[in-house]
């Protein structure tokens, strides 16, 4: 059996110092805003080539906060992707602003720049990008609409841990950035964890306080504020395992080149690549019109694949009010995407048999 993703074996391969990294906690005795986390958020800060980070409990979070704290609220608009995770659309509502789905490029996945200005009114107050399965979006362009229209840029990088876009990383792309460490991503902890990363010294020091019941200073509340700190353990483990993510990525961009050479299948369609060395490949994720079918050749040959995501927000319970609203290529991705095993642990001879298996089907 390959299975679509395992986690134990990610993080065996660091065990000792994780469980060194867990000691130094419990020793020290100090389980929130402490000396972990301080040293967690200045490397991730000088990883991602920004002046601050800014620890918080989770990815969701993290956008959420970086609203908050611009202070945009009800009747606000921010354009976002029409085929992203829902929790890009959760932290706009949370705001009690509104999200605007934009339909992405059918090749790379990500938000389509060209149809960006289309969706852009009076209320518009930012753009939110997300850096889908690893590969950043068209930055360049999209900034240039910010500017011309004067909106904010924020990044959703919950996928995309050391990304490149021309020269530099995501989480440095924008505005403002939010990342997600949950287990699963390129850099996961071993539970929920997100970070802020921005070069505004203002929006992080509220960010700060935000996350902190509004508080810099104990009893003292600047804002109506939340609980969502990175917790001790959290940023430690983090702490061992950012060493690690350039050595990671590319074992990831190899399996990557892998499938690309060899997967050659008339009914698959490969995922397009803006830059080799950029792509961090969280996801592999190729389309196929048949791919229920295929999914399930594969799971019959023992191989795990996951669909992200089979269902686009704008057609979720949640958004009601986008549920009459038809955004194409949104909807047919996500009747054609399927995420092929991808982990830095894979071995050649079950990257071989994925392949393999995807070339046998017909």
């Amino acid at each position: 059996m390959i299975p679509f993703l395992s986690l134990h074996p990610v993080n065996e391969r660091y065990r000792v110092e994780i469980d060194s990294a867990i000691k130094r906690v419990l020793d020290h005795g100090w389980y929130l805003l402490g000396e972990e986390l301080t040293n967690f958020e200045r490397n991730f800060a000088e990883y991602c080539g920004t002046k601050f980070c800014v620890g918080v409990a989770n990815g969701l979070d993290a956008l959420d906060l970086i609203l908050r704290a611009y202070g945009f609220g009800p009747g606000d608009e921010i354009l976002v992707p029409a085929n992203t995770f829902i929790a890009t659309f959760l932290a706009i509502s949370r705001n009690g602003c509104t999200p605007v789905p934009v339909e992405p490029d059918p090749k790379t996945f990500n938000i389509d720049p060209a149809k960006i200005e289309a969706g852009i009114t009076s209320r518009t107050r930012a753009i939110m990008p997300v850096h889908l399965y690893g590969q950043s979006a068209e930055m360049e362009p999209i900034r240039n609409i910010a500017d011309q229209f004067g909106l904010k840029v924020i990044e959703d990088a919950a996928q995309a841990h050391g990304a490149f876009y021309l020269g530099k990383r995501a989480g440095n792309l924008g505005d403002a950035a939010g990342f997600s460490f949950y287990p699963g991503k390129n850099l996961g902890c071993l539970g929920d964890g997100g970070a802020v990363t921005t070069n505004d010294a203002e929006l992080a020091e509220k960010i700060r306080a935000l996350r902190n019941y509004g508080s810099l200073e104990k009893y003292v509340h600047l804002y109506s504020g939340m609980n969502s700190r990175l917790d001790e353990i959290q940023a430690a483990i983090l702490n061992v395992k950012l060493k690690y993510l350039d050595e990671d990525n590319q074992k990831r961009r190899e399996i990557a080149r892998f499938y690309r050479e060899n997967i050659k299948n008339p009914c698959v369609e490969l995922p397009a690549v803006n830059d080799e060395k950029g792509h961090v490949w969280h996801l592999f994720v190729i389309r196929s019109s048949r791919r229920d079918e295929l999914r399930r050749y594969l799971e019959e040959h023992g191989i795990g694949t996951q669909i992200h995501y089979p269902i686009p927000p704008h057609k979720q319970g949640a958004y009601a009010e986008w549920n009459g609203h038809s955004f194409p290529i949104a909807e047919r991705l996500s009747r054609e995407v399927l995420s092929l095993p991808m982990s830095p642990v894979l071995t050649i001879e079950e990257i071989s048999n994925v392949t393999t298996h995807i070339n046998s089907f017909n």
